[in-house]
């Protein structure tokens, strides 16, 4: 699992307790890397990372298939690169991807950026360009790797995307939906009203983020099947 925090903040234990809710109900295990940060790591040194990562895993003898990638806002954007870059470089893929309002196009064009900056009380349009200079100011923002909704969609696993309605990345998430569509895949989009950025992050404090994570492991458990047998988690107690 990849934490958001606009690429520059965040890390493993700021995404622990809403990550071991998952994982208790789901039945399963997570590595949360602790990534390389912008600005003083700025684009590519987390997509290395993440790749990094991943292949040592199946190096030492995890199997892709019993695996899967997640992540939120910018995590969810590494997330996905992390996909792209290893199916264009021919490795085996996780079996699925989950996405939580990711970040998925930092040219800022969906249209959501206008339509909801007065709705979004968590990440405003105005907060973009000074992350996006820190993170990648050297680089075409269209870069499928830098902004995977340019990216073709094709042969991405299964892939489950959950976002607000009231959140300016609205657009990222409906746009790599259909992207996905289109190049034959599969993807279930969940699109939750009056939510806002990353609403999940507030398990234990609000009933749709609970729901919400609960949809999570529900997607994750019929992916895996019987490989996956749930715990019952501590409600609303810290990770």
């Amino acid at each position: 699992y990849l934490h958001g925090g606009a690429y520059m903040m965040g890390s493993p234990k700021t995404h622990r307790r809403m990550v071991s809710h998952i994982i208790r109900r789901a039945g399963m295990r997570a590595l949360l890397p602790d990534y390389r940060l912008a600005p003083e790591n700025p684009f590519p040194a987390a997509l290395e990372d993440s790749t990094t990562i991943y292949r040592a895993l199946v190096e030492a003898g995890t199997d892709p298939a019993t695996m899967a990638i997640g992540g939120d806002s910018a995590g969810g954007n590494l997330a996905m690169a992390t996909l792209l870059a290893l199916r264009d470089a021919g490795d085996p893929l996780p079996a699925t991807c989950f996405l939580l309002s990711p970040w998925l196009d930092l040219a800022a064009q969906g249209e959501s950026c206008e339509s909801r900056a007065e709705h979004d009380p968590w990440f405003k349009p105005k907060d973009m360009p000074e992350i996006v200079k820190k993170y990648c100011s050297e680089f075409d923002l269209k870069n499928p790797l830098v902004s995977p909704v340019y990216a073709d969609a094709t042969g991405l696993p299964p892939t489950l995307i959950q976002v607000g309605d009231h959140e300016i990345l609205l657009s990222d998430s409906t746009r790599l939906a259909d992207n996905i569509e289109k190049a034959g895949g599969d993807v279930t989009l969940q699109v939750w009203p009056e939510m806002w950025h990353v609403f999940q992050f507030f398990i234990g404090q609000m009933p749709e983020s609970k729901k919400a994570i609960k949809g999570i492991a529900a997607y994750l458990q019929k992916q895996f099947g019987a490989q996956a047998v749930a715990q019952k988690p501590q409600e609303d107690r810290a990770a």
